[in-house]
Order: structure tokens, then sequence, then C-alpha cells
């Protein structure tokens, strides 16, 4: 019999049987097996994730107000900075949790004060959105206080790994110092009143440092047991919530074309708008789900860092492409400052970068590149340039967005007809298949 019989009694998350011993017993984090069959997403994580879409939702939100009324540089400067601090603080706790969750009752707490973090975040998007676009200062304090907040969560995580796995003590810590220094940066700059370009500049400067600081305390995403399945499909699960808001960028594009409330004006221009909307964010999906993330992360462990941080420009693009549909829902109800053409550009641009961005990181992944990609990718802009022209040229907006639409189905055709045998070819050649 072993020593002590309720620890064989007791779940994953450290309480026991009915007599009560230990029911609030911490488990060892210890490293997780990168090899592990059958490993996915958990709930928590799934929880996790949906504090998120308030973050992403908000920052797609005040994008897209802030487009509509012409402050076009501003616009882009504060939903970069949005969509970069909410993208670095996801990626640190999903590449954490793949290498060292342990589902007991202080990883759950400690990951609930993240997304108490995440929520103080969203909170503060508003305000710095509308001090970018007064300027004379950037409002950062409440958007900081939500960040710190989730990322000294992070430090405690990880001190808690260095102490109960040994083997990684060296990568935990060097993780600690590292963000504890990004950290007092952040407060300084958000609460000692700096001028405004001192502000930027050091937001640039700290950026920076949140980038690095993986490569600072571990090199290449390579020095914790993170496992390549389950952090491709915990991308995967971040760019769907992240194309969601497409979705929400169509309903509130059509909301009012339908006639408010009563939602019984069908319109050539709502049904444009839905078709647009479903059809952009549908073949959105359909263009990310076809590099099999997993497959390669498995046989190229150390383009993990690449692979991880090469994912903010394609979030960025995703949710700016919801913001654009969002922007043609207020032209089309006469409430921009922005001439049609501008419109189209809000959303074609941001799909032209995600595309790009796809492209490129299958490219870098696979350490080849490809003439048949260089001809989708020439088609796929082509048809976003069509889209453009035709707004110049006068064509409705409804057209113009139908035509956009089609940009990721230039690739979903080239993939489903020659592009997955090819791409089959290219997967053998690192040892996929």
């Amino acid at each position: 019999m072993p020593e002590h019989p309720e620890s064989d009694m007791s779940d994953k998350s450290g309480r026991s049987d009915a007599s009560g011993r230990s029911r609030w017993r911490l488990l060892p984090m210890t490293a997780r097996d990168p090899e592990e069959d059958g490993r996915a997403a958990s709930p928590l994580e799934l929880l996790f994730d949906l504090t998120f879409v308030v973050a992403v939702g908000t920052a797609s939100s005040q994008f897209a107000e802030l487009l509509a009324e012409g402050h076009l540089a501003h616009a882009v400067t504060a939903f970069v900075m949005a969509m970069f601090a909410i993208s670095v603080a996801w990626i640190s706790f999903s590449w954490f949790a793949s290498a060292f969750a342990t589902d007991d009752w202080l990883y759950r707490v400690l990951t609930m004060l993240q997304m108490i973090g995440v929520v103080v975040f969203s909170l503060g998007l508003p305000a710095m959105f509308h001090s970018v676009d007064e300027g004379g200062h950037l409002e950062l304090r409440a958007m900081v206080a939500g960040y710190v907040v989730m990322r000294i969560a992070m430090v405690f995580q990880w001190a808690r790994a260095a102490r109960e796995a040994p083997e990684y003590r060296g990568v935990c810590l060097a993780n600690i110092r590292w963000t504890v220094i990004a950290q007092v940066g952040w407060v300084v700059l958000a609460f000692v009143g700096l001028p405004v370009y001192v502000v930027f500049a050091a937001f640039v400067v700290l950026g920076v440092l949140e980038l690095a600081l993986p490569v600072f305390a571990q090199g290449a995403a390579g020095g914790t047991p993170w496992h390549p399945h389950h952090m491709a499909e915990r991308y995967g699960l971040f760019a769907i919530i992240v194309l969601g808001e497409s979705v929400v960028g169509t309903v509130a594009s059509s909301g009012e074309l339908l006639g408010g409330a009563e939602g019984t004006a069908w319109t050539g221009n709502a049904i444009a708008v839905v078709v647009a909307g479903v059809g952009l964010t549908f073949g959105m999906w359909w263009v990310y789900f076809t590099t099999p993330f997993g497959e390669v992360l498995e046989r190229r462990r150390n383009r993990g860092y690449l692979f991880g941080y090469g994912h903010i420009p394609l979030f960025i693009g995703v949710a700016g492409a919801g913001a654009g549909l969002h922007v043609a829902g207020l032209y089309l109800e006469h409430h921009t400052e922005i001439p049609k053409t501008t419109v189209v550009l809000t959303l074609a641009l941001p799909v032209a970068l995600y595309l790009l961005v796809v492209y490129l990181l299958h490219t870098l992944l696979l350490s080849a590149a490809d003439r048949f990609h260089l001809l989708l990718i020439a088609l796929t802009l082509a048809i976003l340039l069509a889209g453009f022209l035709l707004a110049v040229t006068g064509a409705p907006l409804a057209v113009c967005l139908i035509v956009v639409m089609l940009a990721p189905f230039v690739t979903v055709i080239g993939y489903e007809t020659f592009g997955r045998e090819h791409q089959r070819r290219m997967l053998e050649g690192i040892g996929v298949g």
C-alpha cells in the first residue's frame, strides 16, 4: 500500500476524498511532456481566452470609430499599440501554460488574476484611443495597470515553476527578471508625466523589450517543454476569436441598414454587407487552417519564436478587417467623414496584411519560397486593387465589398485544386507526412 493513500484518491485539481484530507493540496508544477498524446486546450485556457474577446472587441470598435471620423493616422497608431499589448499578454500565458500548466487551485487563482487584468486593460482602451486622437498626452494608466496585473501574475507562475521544476530554474528566473524590468518601465511610462514624444519613443523601446524577452530568457522559445500541437491549437483558437470581430463588424454594419430594431428593411446594401462580412470571415478562416502548424512545429521546434510572435501582425490584420467592415456599415448609414475609396482601403489593407503574413509564416517556417505562392499572392493583390479601383470609378460600395471578399478565396481555390498536393511535397521535404 502507498504511504499516503489519500493521495491516490484525489483528483487533478488537488481535491481529495470525502474525508476532506488534503482538500486544498497543491500539485507539483512539473514540466509537461512536449510529446504528450492527445494534448488539447483545457477549459481554463478557453475561459481565459474569452476575456480577450472584450479586449479585441473594444480595440476594434474604437479603431472603427476613429477611422470613420477620418483620423486615420491616430486610429492606426492607437490600434497597433492596443493589439500589440493584447497579443503579447495572451502569448505570454499561452506558452507558459503549454509547458507548466498545473490545474490546482493556486494556478486557477493566478489565472483568474490575469483575467481581471485583461478586463482592467480593456476598460483603459477607450481613454488611450481618445488621448492619441486628442494629442498632447498619452493616457495609459488604466491600460498599463491591467497589463502589469497580467504580467505580475505570470511572474508568480514562473516563480512557482522555478521552485518546483528545478531543471528549468534558470529559464524561469530569467523570465522573471526580464518581465519585472519591463513592467517597471511600463509603470514609469504611464504614471510619470513625461513629454508625449518621450512616451511614444519609450513605448517602442519597451515593446521591443517585450518581443525580445523570450530570446533573452530562453532563446527562440526553445528553453521550455512546450507542446507543438497544443500551441498550434491555441493559436488557431485565438485566431478564431479574433475572426469573430469580423462577424461583430458585420452585425454592427448591417443593424441600422436593416431598419434598426425592426430589422425589416432588407436593402441591397444590407445584403451585400452581410454576404461580404460572413464570406470574408469564412475565407480568412479557411486560409489560416490550410497550414498544419502543429506538424511543422513538431519538426522545427527552433521556429517557435517565429511562429509565436509572427502571429502579431496576423492578429492585427484580422481584427482590422472586422473594423473595416464596421466602417463600411457606418459609411452606408452616412455616419462617416471619409470618402468611399478610403472606406474600401480600411477593409482591403487589413485583409492584405493578414494574407501576406500567412504566406510569409508558411515560407519562413518551412524555409522554402514557392513560385505558386507568388502567383496566388499576385492574384490576391490584383483582386484587392480591383475593389479599390471600382471605388475610384464610382462603383457602389456594395460591389466593392463583394470584390474584396473574394481575395481570400484565391488561396482557397489554389489550395483545394493544386496546392494541397503541392504542400504535401513541401512538408515531406522537412519530414512531415
